[in-house]
């Protein structure tokens, strides 16, 4: 599987720049942010689930 580079990286974002524009950037930010956390929170808790079962 490629690995994304600096540059790759460069342009994903000036293409969301152009798509969505400055004004909602932030907006999706937290948005995407949110839902990386409640991911970590909820796999977290299906890790607990599965250590308190095995004891």
């Amino acid at each position: 599987m490629p690995k994304i580079g600096g540059t790759e990286l460069i342009v994903i974002l000036v293409v969301i720049l152009l798509i969505f524009g400055p004004s909602k950037l932030p907006e999706i930010g937290r948005s995407f942010g949110k839902s990386i956390k409640e991911f970590r929170k909820a796999s977290k808790d299906i890790q607990d689930s599965i250590t308190d079962e095995e004891n």
